[in-house]
């Protein structure tokens, strides 16, 4: 670690991959703000559908080997040739696998269009397969500031560059698939020429065998997850048609976004961290504690503002001809909290190697999700959007036991790191309610009314926090506060390090691998 401790390198992990998130976060708004005035919610349906396919195959074709690699204590040489060689070949089946059950795929979706696009973006997989190794390695080397910027990089190429280029030519639906194929393409280029691989391919028994009992678990995991993830797609695209799909996939892509993106980067970041000290189980009930009260702290309040400028929020992201997603995102929105806080609860048991509890909770959600999106289907895609949102009520609650018997933490500890963002929440909403019916009276444009929500938000929550922080943040919420107060003057040299619990994340001299 250096003169530095893993504390330090975690909170600017957070630092880089936050900005790298709200970067990609404004640059996607953007982009797709331009793709949705060029293309039809069909063309985004088609993709859709043809993404679900290949997003659910890309998990078995790396076989949680890239995780193994940065939650193990002890790697080799021979790991790292194993995971690549193993890697690769699976991500070339599955390319030719994909090509040659297009048809199929695209019959069961019932999408007309769906078999040459797919066709197209099964090459994709053995793009993403050359540089898994390499993503995990610095990955465990927290490289964080260096990923962050090479997120934003790719898709801006990929879709800001090729993607709208391709738009504005006319090709309709392979604009899409361009900007996917060019986002994959300078992702895995760039990765290669920052990591060298060894390029041997060779398949070590024992190495494998070291690395599939966590890779293998949690694969079964990630495709569970995965069913979760766009099996409500899936259920919309086939009962309700190729239209309903595309306004159910933005409203689900809007709603999700910042809420994945910050899960994320804490996800991200805390899971090699903790991995480091998978054996002190002090270090990970803090981590986690601190985590949730967090994310609470970041996400409860501004998505209850989201929920209630829908509308507004729709009309200039999307456009006018997009009014039928408000309904279902103002659903899903629901959930924000639920689905940024079940990724911090997921890096507690991959770090700590529970990996089998881990998967069964998540194939009980993904039946969940399908069960939930199948009866729902029947009211619309406002029902599809009800069913995904109890499935995720749900699993929040089942990944939260999980993590909590891990870490040793009571559930009277974990509702307490939501009590004072509820407050926050509690006290700011009735002045932004009054800022947006306010503006809503005056008739003004809709993006003037999204300021003078979020304006309203922020200088209330200002206000709460800064004249009763205790109340306000709680201790979890200080504590972050003033770490990161320190770690800023540590950094541009203004003081010097203060022993803020320096020790929260330090990694343990020894232990062996979970």
């Amino acid at each position: 670690m250096g003169g530095r401790g893993l504390t330090d390198k975690t909170l600017a992990g957070l630092l880089w991959m936050t900005y790298g998130k709200v970067a990609f976060f404004v640059l996607q708004m953007v982009v797709l703000g331009v793709l949705a005035r060029l293309l039809t919610p069909v063309d985004f349906g088609v993709v859709s559908a043809a993404l679900i396919v290949i997003g659910f195959s890309s998990i078995v074709s790396q076989l949680g080997l890239g995780p193994a690699i940065v939650q193990r204590t002890k790697l080799e040489q021979r790991h790292l040739d194993t995971a690549f060689t193993a890697s690769l070949l699976l991500s070339l089946a599955l390319g030719v696998l994909i090509w040659v059950a297009a048809p199929v795929a695209a019959g069961f979706l019932h999408i007309a269009g769906v078999t040459p696009v797919l066709r197209a973006l099964a090459w994709v997989f053995p793009l993403n397969g050359l540089g898994t190794v390499s993503s995990s390695l610095l990955t465990r080397d927290l490289q964080f500031s260096w990923l962050a910027n090479l997120n934003v990089l790719s898709y801006g190429i990929g879709y800001g560059v090729v993607g709208i280029t391709a738009a504005l030519l006319g090709w309709g639906v392979w604009a899409l698939v361009a900007g996917q194929i060019g986002q994959a393409l300078v992702n895995t280029a760039a990765l290669l020429r920052k990591h060298p691989s060894s390029w041997r391919l060779v398949i070590e028994r024992a190495a494998l065998r070291d690395l599939m009992y966590f890779g293998g678990w949690f694969t079964v995991a990630r495709l569970a997850n995965y069913v979760a993830l766009y099996g409500d797609n899936v259920i919309a695209g086939k009962f309700l048609g190729g239209e309903a799909l595309g306004y159910y996939g933005r409203a689900y892509s809007l709603m999700s976004a910042p809420a994945y993106a910050f899960g994320t980067v804490l996800d991200a970041v805390l899971f090699p961290a903790m991995a480091r000290v998978q054996d002190d189980q002090a270090r990970l009930a803090k981590a986690y504690r601190r985590g949730v009260a967090l994310i609470t702290l970041i996400v409860l309040a501004p998505s209850a503002t989201i929920i209630l400028v829908a509308p507004e929020l729709i009309h200039v992201v999307l456009g006018p001809r997009w009014a039928a997603v408000v309904a279902p995102f103002q659903i899903l929105g629901i959930g924000m909290l639920f689905r940024t806080s079940y990724k911090m609860s997921d890096s507690i048991p991959r770090s700590a190697g529970a990996v089998y509890r881990r998967a069964w909770r998540q194939v009980l959600y993904a039946a969940l999700v399908v069960v939930g999106a199948w009866i729902g289907q029947h009211w619309g895609i406002a029902g599809v959007a009800w069913g995904a949102l109890a499935a995720l009520t749900i699993n929040f609650i089942l990944m939260a036991e999980l993590s909590l018997d891990l870490a040793h933490i009571t559930w009277r500890e974990f509702w307490g790191a939501h009590r004072s963002p509820a407050l926050l929440t509690l006290f700011s909403f009735p002045a932004v309610w009054a800022a947006t019916v306010a503006a809503r009276h005056l008739d003004l444009h809709p993006l003037i009314v999204l300021l003078a929500a979020g304006g309203a938000q922020v200088i209330v929550c200002g206000l709460l926090i800064w004249r009763r922080p205790s109340l306000f943040l709680g201790r979890d919420g200080e504590w972050m506060k003033e770490t990161m107060r320190v770690f800023v003057k540590t950094r541009t040299g203004q003081a010097a390090p203060a022993p803020i619990e320096r020790a929260t994340f330090e990694a343990p001299q020894g232990g062996e691998n979970r």
